[in-house]
């Protein structure tokens, strides 16, 4: 029946562009990328986030995108974005004979200027990007790199000079519009959004807030993205505390029972930085406070900083060096008085394409997914590597120390269980470390047909009073390394 459905549902986007040709521009681009990937110890164990489960350390993965622009004139339009995203050869929709659908649509919004002004909404299923100093630092700490639905207008206050960007997001609604039952719960969390972007020559900045509301109810089992790999609503907005046992449940099924608040409120306040008068010397920086449920009990309480400083050098020809700082709060040794980590919703920062962070890479399921809160460190990187006409490479070394206490992530672990909430080599106690190196390569076989080969190594020094002589063995017992090699197609 899934394959009828969205058969038939291709079949009716396809008879709606041939009819809406005269009266509608159509516009298609995408991108398909297919990899094979060897990947020896994930996570810096092989094991999965609840170390009951082993990596294989070969797979090949394929993904495909294909976005539909109907454009009615220069002040209209809607984007439909559907795709495949990042499957395994062998499972789910590639699979032999009867595979299982897993077509979705990524991208649903209009997007028009209010006719005889320069004011643009954007509204629907979109890209939410909050702000971020430089492209190379790959998405904001808060909420980077993702989509979702939302509702957005900008509007410019004197040309290419100062400007008002302001919206409003629901990223989660976990009962959609009837609840479970005659009881009305809060099940949503809602955004609002506002920034002030300011451009002159030589300077930028965009100082920026959002403020939230979530909802005692909201399914915090969810994983919609965030700081590291296998993360949930839980463990990126609530603190460990919040999933100290009480009434019925601990960890994230005690959320809305520990929760005082029927309705919490968030917020966030930070500002990027831009220096490009110096060139070939340009400077960027981001700093970002966020806070959560501060009038709810103690315990649950989570707030915490971010700060990044990065340098670049664009005067050679042949490369250009990169170099990222950054300081993240981390946990305090005390669980019941909340969190010192700065609350996200969903994050993809990680400078220089880094190997340990979940960020730029080409080939997405190919990264350590170390948490960058709760840590501070430096990425150094050699961007642009160019010597033969066509081929390009990429040098670069990460290093993270952790801010978290141990004893912290002692009783994380207990309350909400291992890797719901800490997980090691995800997150950093201050006695760790962890450090990487990758090397990656791109030769253009056409104009947008590229070879690209992402290599990357991992060492972690884990403590095993943290984490217990197990997990911290099967690291000693060799260095994780990946290898990922395929083709990327842009049309």
């Amino acid at each position: 029946m899934h394959r009828w459905l969205s058969r038939g549902i291709l079949v009716f986007f396809f008879f709606c562009t041939v009819c809406d040709a005269q009266s509608a521009e159509v516009k298609m681009t995408g991108d398909t990328r297919i990899n094979p990937t060897y990947f020896e110890k994930q996570y810096f164990t092989g094991w999965d986030a609840s170390a009951s489960h082993t990596s294989d350390v070969f797979a090949i993965w394929q993904r495909a995108r294909l976005r539909t622009d109907f454009v009615a004139n220069e002040g209209l339009k809607f984007r439909l974005g559907v795709r495949v995203n990042n499957r395994a050869w062998g499972n789910n929709t590639f699979t032999v004979d009867n595979p299982a659908v897993s077509i979705d649509v990524y991208q649903a919004y209009l997007q028009f200027f209010w006719p005889g002004t320069a004011v643009e909404f954007t509204i629907g299923q979109q890209d939410l990007d909050l702000p971020l100093s430089a492209a190379f630092l790959s998405g904001n700490p808060v909420m980077g790199g993702s989509r979702g639905p939302g509702a957005f207008v900008s509007v410019p206050l004197a040309d290419d000079t100062v400007s008002v960007l302001a919206g409003y997001m629901r990223p989660v609604d976990s009962n959609k519009d009837f609840d479970p039952t005659t009881t009305q719960v809060p099940d949503e969390i809602d955004l609002f959004f506002l920034a002030l972007p300011i451009t002159f020559e030589g300077f930028a900045a965009t100082p920026w807030g959002m403020a939230g509301v979530l909802g005692r109810n909201v399914d915090y089992s969810t994983g919609f993205g965030g700081a590291g790999a296998n993360q949930t609503a839980g463990s990126n907005m609530a603190s460990a505390g919040s999933g100290l046992p009480g009434g019925v449940a601990g960890g994230v099924a005690g959320i809305a029972t520990n929760w005082a608040n029927p309705h919490n409120a968030y917020f966030w306040a930070g500002t990027t930085l831009s220096v490009t008068a110096l060139d070939p010397f340009k400077f960027y920086a981001d700093v970002i406070y966020g806070q959560g449920a501060a009038t709810d009990r103690a315990r649950n309480r989570r707030g915490g900083l971010f700060a990044d400083a990065a340098v670049e050098y664009t005067g050679l020809s042949w490369a250009t060096p990169q170099l990222t700082f950054w300081y993240a709060t981390g946990e305090d040794g005390s669980t019941r008085n909340g969190s010192e980590r700065l609350p996200v919703v969903v994050g993809s920062w990680g400078p220089g394409n880094s190997f340990l962070f979940d960020c730029s890479q080409a080939y997405n399921r190919g990264f350590m997914g170390v948490n960058y809160l709760g840590g501070w460190g430096f990425v150094a990187t050699l961007e642009n590597i160019s010597f033969v006409q066509s081929l390009s490479h990429r040098l670069g070394f990460t290093f993270e120390q952790g801010t978290n206490s141990g004893q912290a992530i002692r009783t994380g672990n207990t309350v909400w269980g291992y890797g719901n909430y800490f997980q090691m080599g995800r997150d950093l106690a201050s006695t760790e470390n962890v450090l990487a190196v990758n090397f990656d390569s791109q030769y253009d076989i056409y104009k947008n047909l590229a070879l690209i080969l992402e290599t990357g190594w991992a060492h972690g020094n884990f403590d095993s009073s943290v984490w217990g002589r197990r997990l911290v063995a099967q690291t000693q017992n060799g260095d994780a390394w990946k290898a990922s090699v395929g083709l990327q197609y842009k049309f």
